[in-house]
């Protein structure tokens, strides 16, 4: 598969989860075996306005490369700035544009999925980021605002007359949000409406789930958000299944050792005290289903230096052996 001129080495895609997919779960994930990785949301305004914490978000390191940056708003202006903002910076391999968050605040500002029901808008935003930039560009959008997917297709064919490179498609509708069941027969449907890559997303949460939607939509690629969370192994195993037809399951030593260096990245990136403060929440997910699960996810809750992390991981593990 080939975005633009940029040659994908797999068929995971990690999709952007605002508070989550920071540079150290992205390393993490990278390491796990994704084809891509996506940053969080980034606001375009914060960008032009050179907003520190905005600029943060920007961090990226060599070896999560492929790097996907997906940008937010509703001003053709502000997105074409931030978009030459990140190509100048020379870190990114693809911008990709939300056109598909749900969450009101996102809305209120007319962004993310509220440019669905305004394609005209949402064709200048697209043609300013596109003259911007020679990056390949990708667009992240949803069924619309009703579940006959007819905007999804109109704004699809809009984006590929506008030189956009990928779509990435999540087939719920706008006020369904991740309830409901996503509708891949609008893949499908998306798919045989333009000749760019699709990459299906919604209701990924086993291998075989990915192999379904590659098999019955046609499309080029799959996009995993939540099941990252609790299982970033999900993608390599992505990736084994569509090849062998079978994968792997990690050994409890390979989940221990993953959750270390997201410690020990979470500190490094957020400092010491921000990172437990995360991580209180963060490390329950690895351990869903383990003996003792409750119990450690209690003493999460007192996280007072990485050194006390460690203690706990590696006390969690020696119990499971004794």
């Amino acid at each position: 598969m080939k975005i633009k001129d940029l040659k994908i080495n797999g068929v995971t895609f990690l999709a952007p989860l605002a508070g989550i997919t920071n540079l150290p779960f992205r390393q993490m994930v990278k390491d796990c075996g994704c084809a891509v990785v996506c940053s969080e949301m980034i606001s375009a305004k914060g960008i032009f306005y050179n907003a520190e914490k905005t600029i943060t978000l920007l961090k990226s390191q060599e070896d999560e490369r492929p790097l996907s940056v997906q940008i937010f708003g509703s001003d053709p202006m502000a997105m074409g700035e931030a978009a030459a903002f990140i190509n100048d910076l020379g870190t990114a391999d693809i911008i990709d544009i939300n056109l598909g968050c749900s969450v009101r605040k996102v809305i209120k500002q007319g962004a993310g999925v509220a440019l669905m029901k305004n394609p005209a808008l949402a064709r200048k935003i697209l043609k300013a980021v596109r003259d911007a930039t020679p990056l390949p560009f990708t667009i992240k959008i949803r069924s619309g605002w009703d579940p006959s997917g007819d905007q999804a297709v109109t704004l699809a064919k809009i984006a590929e007359d506008q030189g956009v490179n990928a779509i990435a498609f999540h087939p719920r509708t706008a006020v369904q949000g991740f309830r409901g069941k996503a509708d891949w027969q609008l893949i499908a449907r998306l798919k045989q409406a333009v000749r760019i890559p699709v990459i299906g997303n919604g209701d990924i949460i086993t291998p075989q789930d990915a192999g379904d939607m590659l098999s019955r939509t046609g499309c080029d690629a799959v996009m995993v958000g939540r099941a990252a969370m609790a299982n970033p192994f999900i993608l390599s195993q992505i990736e084994q299944y569509v090849v062998h037809g079978s994968f792997n399951l990690p050994e409890p030593r390979d989940i221990f050792r993953k959750m270390e260096s997201l410690t020990q990245g979470y500190v490094s990136y957020f400092g010491e005290i921000t990172a437990c403060r995360m991580l209180r929440g963060r490390l329950a997910w690895f351990i869903r289903g383990f003996p003792g699960a409750a119990a450690f996810r209690k003493e999460l809750s007192t996280l007072a230096s990485s050194a006390h992390v460690i203690e706990m991981i590696r006390d969690f593990e020696a119990g499971l052996k004794a």
